[in-house]
């Protein structure tokens, strides 16, 4: 059963299914140079290419994307010259004629066609994806009610549903990324090795 909110994932445990889960917030790569928790970000630095247009992180593909729904060309073209996805997200919060609801029924969609180029086109962090398996993936963070849970790793509350305090757009769709992804071929360069313990990069 595929989970795409936080009731799919109470009823699988209902359903005396083991549930695990992996926690992530923030973008700082590992000391070592392995693939960690952190590509999960929006703001890790991995660009991607839709229909022949670069983006740094899929923050910036999100915040253009943002800009683009409610024709605010000039705030899409200062989102993709952002030097820093913060950057970008604080222009994405300027769009002009921006409609709550338009964007509430959009940004679902927004990400996860951002989070497959971006997983899609990067080998080792789509090894990192697929690797982590069945995992419930959680935004652990305690300031995002949205694509997060609102509750920080360390709370006992981020690994149980019922006392989420957001509604982990991007866990859910990282999660629904990575069935689309699982069922493609594996891209060059990845050698299936385990997350989250890490993998090496691909390239």
């Amino acid at each position: 059963m595929p989970l795409r909110c936080a009731d799919d994932v109470l009823a699988r445990s209902a359903a005396g299914h083991r549930v695990r889960y992996l926690c992530f917030w923030g973008h700082r790569p590992r000391r070592d140079g392995t693939v960690g928790q952190s590509c999960l970000s929006q703001w890790w630095p991995a660009p991607f290419t839709v229909d022949g247009r670069r983006f740094a992180t899929a923050e910036h593909w999100m915040m253009w994307r943002k800009a683009l729904l409610f024709d605010d060309a000039e705030a899409g073209e200062r989102v993709l010259a952002a030097g820093h996805p913060q950057q970008a997200k604080a222009i994405g919060r300027e769009v002009r004629r921006f409609d709550p609801a338009v964007w509430e029924a959009a940004r679902y969609s927004v990400v996860l066609t951002g989070s497959l180029a971006k997983f899609g086109q990067h080998a080792d962090l789509r090894g990192y994806l697929l690797g982590t398996g069945d995992r419930v993936l959680v935004e652990a963070s305690p300031v995002d009610r949205v694509w997060g849970v609102g509750l920080a790793a360390d709370d006992p509350r981020a690994e149980d549903p019922a006392r989420w305090r957001g509604l982990n757009l991007l866990g859910f769709a990282l999660m629904e990324a990575r069935d689309l992804l699982r069922d493609e071929t594996p891209a060059a360069g990845w050698t299936g090795r385990p997350a989250p313990g890490g993998v090496r990069p691909g390239r």
